[in-house]
């Protein structure tokens, strides 16, 4: 990590990192639009334009060494992820997923020597778990064969690392399932995330969509609107 802690995630920092990466958003954008086109049939994207934004303006700032990423499914958010160490030209991505569509999906040009994937249930490669992870993102396991335990062999751990989950707030409130699993139950009680989701925060939706507007950054890159990732910090 670079520097002291991050700012508190909410619609002030949004704003702010939107206004301050807006060119090189703009240009990973373009990239993941033309991505998508290019991987149709071979790609369910599973993050919407919103969170995927989000995550790769917070990894911007952040500028982790190490990032952890737990599901991959076809390798969209593991395209933004590594965009966004890319772009920083610092950081390695470690991925874990029972199923492996991801290897074939990912550019080259994206992995190169910044992405290591692990092909197995998390729980059975606690060993390969980066020792000083800096930040992590999870999405929920491709089949049901993983999603409970995953929080506490697998995430960040140093305190106040950023997380982010998906598939929690596709109403306005959490899903009562594992796909949410115990980051979005426990820990939701104990500091309230923050949510672009529609529903979840209407308000905050469309203030974001409004600075989009504003810099140029209104088309969309792909159709989904849930947005149902969640984002905090975990507790010290």
């Amino acid at each position: 990590m670079n520097g002291g802690p991050m700012k508190r995630i909410d619609l002030d920092l949004l704003g702010e990192l939107y206004r301050k990466y807006t060119e090189p958003l703009a240009k990973v954008r373009d990239q993941q639009r033309a991505f998508c086109r290019d991987m149709r049939g071979k790609m369910t994207p599973q993050l919407d334009d919103l969170e995927a934004e989000i995550t790769y303006l917070l990894l911007r700032e952040h500028r982790p060494a190490i990032v952890m990423e737990l599901g991959t499914f076809h390798g969209w958010s593991t395209s933004w992820i590594l965009s966004a160490l890319r772009d920083n030209g610092t950081g390695h991505l470690h991925s874990f997923d029972i199923v492996d569509n991801v290897v074939s999906n990912v550019p080259a040009e994206l992995s190169a020597d910044r992405w290591t994937f692990h092909k197995g249930d998390v729980r059975e490669n606690v060993d390969a778990i980066p020792a000083e992870s800096s930040t992590c993102s999870w999405t929920p396991p491709t089949t049901a064969a993983s999603p409970a335990g995953t929080s506490t062999t697998s995430s960040p751990r140093r305190g106040r690392d950023p997380v982010s989950v998906h598939d929690v707030f596709h109403q306005s409130f959490a899903l009562p399932s594992p796909r949410a699993g115990p980051y979005s139950s426990g820990w939701r009680r104990r500091k309230r995330p923050t949510s672009p989701l529609q529903g979840q925060g209407p308000d905050t939706y469309r203030a974001i969509h409004a600075i989009k507007r504003d810099l140029g950054l209104d088309e969309p890159v792909r159709t989904g609107k849930d947005n149902p990732m969640i984002y905090f910090h975990l507790p010290a």
